[in-house]
């Protein structure tokens, strides 16, 4: 397995990238914005994502966006192809993108939405910490990107303040205590707790309709 920066060759991979997400997103049903083959393509010829490869085979993808006068890094679209899950992947991606992202930014924060409770615990893993929203940046070009997610109406009625999705941070600037008080378990009662808020809210908001 090859895990490196993408370059101009890999945006053949573009298309296949784009429709594991699509796929990916249909099947969880919640938290996974939709990125056209174009949109990736992008990110790969400005030496801007992470590919993995076995072979000629595409396995898996990530990559970084700037916002906020690259004051805030974002690692968005992380995604292995079902061929490859279950192996540790995700987190080998990933990480890779992390370090990348702090040679390339190291004045950056780095943070990333997401309702997978395993991407939260390698974010975790890594050092960030679970945020509120207002913590991240206010740069409407990020927040448009949750515009295709299919619980955007949830982000738009709290003002977006909060929503499935758990914000988590990654300032390198601070020091990150050796014992975080979020573990998995928080984490997992983290996701639980925000998804009956929510849902809860959504049928009531039905019933009145």
């Amino acid at each position: 397995m090859e895990i490196v920066i993408a370059s101009q060759k890999h945006t053949k991979y573009a298309q296949i990238i784009s429709k594991t997400i699509d796929n990916s997103a249909n099947q969880r049903g919640t938290g996974i914005a939709k990125r056209t083959p174009e949109y990736i393509e992008e990110k790969i010829k400005n030496g801007n994502a992470v590919i993995a490869l076995e072979g000629e085979k595409f396995a898996g993808f990530c990559y970084i966006e700037t916002f906020g006068g690259k004051n805030f890094v974002v690692h968005s679209g992380l995604i292995v192809h079902p061929d490859f899950r279950n192996q540790g992947l995700a987190k080998k991606i990933k990480t890779k993108v992390f370090k990348y992202s702090q040679e390339k930014f190291p004045d950056s924060k780095i943070f990333g939405i997401t309702t997978g409770l395993a991407v939260m615990k390698i974010n975790y893993d890594l050092g960030y910490k679970p945020v509120t929203f207002s913590e991240l940046t206010d740069d409407p070009e990020f927040w448009k990107g949750c515009q295709t997610c299919r619980n955007y109406d949830v982000l738009q009625r709290t003002n977006q303040k909060m929503c499935l999705c758990t914000g988590m941070l990654y300032d390198g600037k601070k020091k990150v205590k050796k014992e975080h008080p979020y573990n998995s378990k928080s984490l997992s009662r983290l996701k639980r707790i925000k998804q009956s808020l929510f849902l809860k809210k959504k049928e009531k908001n039905k019933k009145t309709d």
